[in-house]
C-alpha cells in the first residue's frame, strides 16, 4: 500500500488555525511534532476543535469528526463556499449591542450560521465557546475594539486543504468505521479535570464524563489492535495513566491561555499517549 504521508512531506507553507478554540494545539505544535509517527496514510481527527495538528500536518486525506454541529457546519461551508463566507462577514460591527443581538439568533442557512459561528468565536469573551442545556451559546462579549476575523490568503488555502477531507458530525466513536491500518488517529478529547474546579467540557450542551473517557479508553485500544497508529492528549492524572498503562506516556508542559485570569495561565503537565 502506498504511504501517503510522510513526515518529511510537511510544507514549510504555513496555514493557520481559523478560530480560536479551548485546549488548541497552536502552541504546543513545536512541542508534538516531536511525537508524531513518521509516516502514515489516512489522517483522522475525531474531536477536530481548532484542527491546529491538521492544518500543520496538511495531510493529503483525512477525516475530520467533531460533535458540535455549529463547529462542523463552519468547517464545511468554508470548504465549499469560502467566497459566501467571507462576503457575508462583511456585514458584522464589533459592539456589544450588537453582539448580544447577534448572538439570540442563530441562522439556519449554513453559510449564515456559519458566519454566525465565526463572529461570535472572534468577539466572546476569551475565546470560550460554551452553550447552556438547550444547546444555546451563552459567554458573554469579549469587550474588543478591533478584532480581525479572517485572513483571506489563509482561509482559502484552509478550503482548499478541507476539501481533502470527509468531515462528519458524530461522537468520536465514528472514527472505528473509518480508521484502517497504517492510518493515524489523534484523540485530543476535553481533558479529565486535574480538579473538581478545572471542568471545561461544555463544547456541546452534552458534558464529557469520566464513563467517556473510559469509552474512549477502549476505541483507542479496539484501534490499536487494528494497527491503527494512535497518539492521545490528556491531563496528566492517576485515573488516565491507569486507562492507557502499557503504552509509551510521555509529559509535556503546557500553557493554559483560556483561563480568565492572566495570572493563572501557568505551565501545566500534560500527557501524550502513544502505540509507537
Amino acid at each position: 500500500m502506498k504511504v501517503l504521508y510522510s513526515y518529511n512531506d510537511i510544507k514549510q507553507e504555513v496555514i493557520q488555525p481559523l478560530i480560536k478554540w479551548a485546549g488548541g494545539k497552536r502552541r504546543l505544535l513545536s512541542v508534538y511534532k516531536h511525537f508524531l509517527p513518521k509516516s502514515f496514510n489516512t489522517y483522522h481527527e475525531p474531536f477536530l476543535g481548532s484542527g491546529a495538528f491538521f492544518f500543520f500536518l496538511k495531510p493529503q486525506r483525512a477525516v475530520l469528526i467533531d460533535k458540535n454541529e455549529d463547529l462542523i457546519n463552519f468547517y464545511t461551508v468554508v470548504r465549499d463556499k469560502p467566497l459566501e463566507l467571507m462576503e457575508s462577514m462583511k456585514k458584522h460591527e464589533v459592539s456589544k449591542e450588537y453582539y448580544y443581538r447577534i448572538r439570540s439568533k442563530k441562522p439556519e442557512d449554513p453559510v449564515e450560521r456559519a458566519s454566525w459561528f465565526l463572529y461570535l468565536n472572534k468577539t466572546a469573551y476569551n475565546g470560550l465557546w460554551r452553550v447552556n442545556s438547550r444547546g444555546e451559546f451563552n459567554v458573554p462579549f469579549g469587550r474588543y475594539k478591533k478584532v480581525t476575523f479572517f485572513n483571506k490568503d489563509n482561509l482559502l488555502k484552509a478550503s482548499e486543504l478541507l476539501r481533502k477531507a470527509i468531515i462528519l458530525c458524530g461522537d468520536f466513536s465514528l472514527v472505528l468505521e473509518y480508521a484502517k491500518e497504517g492510518d493515524f488517529v489523534y484523540f485530543d478529547p476535553p481533558y479529565f479535570p486535574i480538579s473538581e474546579t478545572a471542568k471545561f467540557t461544555q463544547y456541546t450542551n452534552e458534558n464529557f464524563t469520566k464513563d467517556d473517557h473510559i469509552r474512549l479508553s477502549k476505541v483507542f485500544k479496539e484501534l490499536d489492535r487494528k494497527g491503527v497508529l494512535l497518539m492521545l492528549s490528556n491531563s496528566d492524572t492517576e485515573f488516565i495513566r491507569s486507562l492507557y498503562s502499557g503504552y509509551n506516556i510521555r509529559k509535556v508542559i503546557a500553557n493554559r491561555y483560556i483561563n480568565c485570569k492572566a495570572n493563572k495561565r501557568k505551565g501545566i503537565r500534560e500527557l501524550v499517549i502513544t502505540n509507537y
